[in-house]
């Protein structure tokens, strides 16, 4: 059976300064506080850090 828990969706923004975006949903197994996440930016071209737009 599925389970109904809601999970928030999070919009990311790269620290790069490209302008890339990352709308993801977020896991209730990682922290919750968790602000920074590393994600691939094809327009840099190498992984960086996403912060939260809160």
């Amino acid at each position: 059976m599925a389970r109904s828990t809601q999970r928030p969706v999070v919009k990311l923004k790269s620290t790069a300064g490209t302008g890339v975006t990352y709308v993801t949903r977020k896991n209730c197994l990682n922290d919750p506080d968790r602000l920074v996440l590393r994600k691939y930016d094809p327009v840099a071209g190498e992984h960086v850090l996403f912060r939260e737009e809160r």
